[in-house]
């Protein structure tokens, strides 16, 4: 048997190898991740819910097995709490919903199932996803395992915790505007946001919605691409849903990449700048890398309507009537959308498409796109929201989020990786963005990056 922490460190592939070929059991396996967050959490607050007892049940099935029932046979993963799963409390992060426990999985949790996934609990997120800080009522503030005074990032905070830390290999998250990709910025790990469909979400109650994807975090490309494979495919009830993986075709030769730091219109802060710059002078050592960036003029407004339209939409009857029970972030959010009309949605609509257009001719003459993946570094867990960069006020608290919640406008697929850092500088991140459907494509780039740049996990001082 390997030592608790060697088992901690392995990945969710070289796990799920190590067990298939019988040199670990998935019992040990579970143990060694479980004794990791009995450790760690009550520092950290990265899950809202941990199942001991069913994650040690479903690891003697995992063991008991002829056979290996999928890809991720016996592999403790986590799932983020704004997702549901069956018999296994899904509060959303709200005390609405504390005593919630669903009936079915959500399709991706079920897909995770079935390819032999254990999932040891629900990782902490905002009420409903809204919010810079991992908090809310029930549990938090999540923190950064680089400096606990600071924030994780919202929204999928505590999954990027649970994968820096070692507390699983591998966790889902979602991403509206940048909710996986921050959190993987400010925590030192990797994360994909998809293609909008690739992972289906079939009871998505606005079918043809693209801003929100399911995501997953982990500490380098070969998980996530594991993961993807596995959550990818048609559903029917999904309109935007896509096949699998794995078909589109490489690129040849020396990939050619645009660099921008802020698309032209996104507030970013000068350090961020600063290591940004840094890590596009390594990225000319594999690429030939250009300063462009596709016209996003008016993205920011366009993001801000779309966003504000959609929640309104699907929280305005709990304003209504549970106010009082809402923390003031999703009562913002709500209201935001309250006097929005149906001009003020299309008109936001003809915008995006045009910097949809503006994005595919940009990638007529480059492989990919690379943007910071935060406009800031981490700040401390008691500032709740951003509202000035460099000292110029942003106009609302979201905006902070432009450099990320650009791409979420168009929907093309971003892979996150951390970029090497000096001893005491904190985690930083870059969106690395292909066309869409290019998922394999920019996880291929991605084990470049990693394996001849360094731009990779680096374990926390924990």
């Amino acid at each position: 048997m390997k030592t608790d922490r060697s088992i901690c460190d392995l990945t969710a592939t070289e796990l799920a190898r190590a067990i298939a070929r019988g040199e670990l059991s998935s019992c040990e396996a579970v143990e060694a991740q479980l004794a990791r967050i009995a450790s760690l959490d009550s520092q950290l607050a990265a899950f809202v819910t941990v199942e001991a007892d069913g994650a040690r049940r479903a690891a003697q099935i995992c063991d008991a097995a002829s056979a290996p029932i999928g890809p991720l046979h016996g592999v403790p993963i986590a799932i983020k709490d704004l997702t549901d799963t069956a018999g296994l409390a899904t509060t959303y992060g709200s005390t609405l919903f504390r005593e919630h426990i669903p009936a079915e999985d959500d399709l991706v949790a079920a897909r995770l199932r079935r390819a032999g996934a254990i999932i040891l609990g629900k990782t902490n997120t905002p009420e409903f996803g809204f919010g810079a800080v991992c908090t809310n009522r029930l549990r938090g503030p999540t923190r950064n395992p680089f400096d606990p005074a600071l924030t994780s990032g919202g929204s999928s905070g505590g999954s990027a915790v649970a994968v820096a830390t070692g507390m699983v290999p591998l966790a889902h998250g979602t991403d509206f505007g940048g909710s996986v990709r921050t959190p993987a910025s400010f925590c030192d790990v990797a994360a994909i946001r998809p293609t909008p469909g690739r992972i289906p979400s079939p009871r998505r109650p606005l079918g043809w919605d693209m801003l929100a994807t399911h995501g997953f975090l982990a500490r380098g490309a070969d998980d996530l691409e594991l993961a993807m494979s596995i959550c990818a495919g048609i559903d029917a009830n999904d309109p935007l849903s896509l096949g699998s993986i794995g078909d589109e075709r490489p690129i040849a030769g020396r990939p050619r990449i645009a660099v921008t730091p802020d698309f032209g219109v996104a507030p970013v802060a000068s350090e961020v700048r600063a290591r940004f710059a840094a890590a596009c002078e390594a990225l000319a050592r594999v690429a030939d890398v250009v300063p462009s960036s596709p016209d996003c003029g008016g993205a920011i407004e366009t993001f801000r309507t779309l966003r504000a339209a959609h929640i309104a939409s699907s929280y305005g009857e709990l304003l209504r009537t549970r106010r009082t029970e809402l923390t003031p972030t999703v009562i913002w959010n709500i209201e935001a959308g309250a006097n929005l009309s149906a001009q003020d949605y299309l008109s936001a609509e003809r915008r995006r498409t045009a910097i949809y257009r503006s994005f595919r001719e940009l990638f007529t003459r480059t492989d990919f796109l690379v943007a910071p993946g935060a406009s800031v570094f981490p700040w401390p867990n008691e500032i709740s929201d951003v509202i000035a960069i460099d000292g110029a006020a942003l106009e609302t608290p979201i905006d902070y989020l432009a450099v990320t919640f650009i791409v979420s406008l168009v929907g093309f697929p971003v892979l996150t990786l951390p970029v090497p850092r000096g001893e005491n500088e904190l985690p930083f991140g870059i969106q690395i963005v292909a066309p869409p459907a290019c998922e394999s494509r920019l996880f291929a780039f991605g084990r470049i990056l990693e394996n001849e740049l360094g731009f990779s996990h680096r374990r926390p001082p924990l």
